[in-house]
């Protein structure tokens, strides 16, 4: 099993979406630093993957157009765009998947690849937020849209089974 690390927006959006995956074993979500100018931590999760059944450039992938990867917004400070790294091998590997990806995108792509330094989960009550809050105006309002990209996107990579119960609310 591999992990990376993943920030972009709010950590219960980024949560529902990996959580909705498959080949995704676990999502610790909370808050992530990095080695460097960008200690501080930012929301982020932590995704534990099989590589058998998902590849880490799909996980970058989905994670470059679930959050808004090439807006430099006044909030980056909070939800840093980045992708935190837990080997060298992993940054080189990410930095060339990003560069890969660029030109899907019309504007530059401001995600950061970042070595991880440290993790702090969130409080036990907002842990996995959007499939104990469905009905949340804000699961509806900020989550359901980056579920309907998932599922119109990335169908094959979607895990049916998680969200069979929740489809209906897209």
């Amino acid at each position: 099993m591999m992990r990376i690390a993943l920030g972009g927006g709010c950590h219960w959006c980024t949560e529902a979406v990996f959580q909705s995956l498959k080949g995704v074993e676990k999502v610790d979500q909370g808050y992530v630093a990095s080695v460097g100018e960008n200690q501080a931590f930012s929301e982020a999760v932590i995704v534990y993957f099989n590589t058998k059944v998902i590849a880490l450039k799909t996980i970058i992938e989905i994670h470059l157009y679930t959050h808004k990867s090439t807006s430099n917004h006044s909030m980056r400070g909070k939800y840093r765009s980045a992708v935190y790294v837990f080997s060298e091998k992993q940054k080189q590997d990410a930095k060339l998947i990003i560069k890969t990806f660029q030109n899907d995108f019309d504007n530059l792509l401001i995600t950061q690849v970042l070595d991880f330094a440290a993790f702090e989960a969130s409080r036990e009550a907002i842990q996995n937020y959007y499939y104990k809050n469905p009905k949340k105006p804000f699961c509806e309002s900020f989550i359901n849209p980056k579920l309907q990209l998932l599922l119109k996107q990335f169908l094959i990579h979607t895990d049916q089974d998680k969200i069979k119960n929740y489809v209906l609310l897209l």
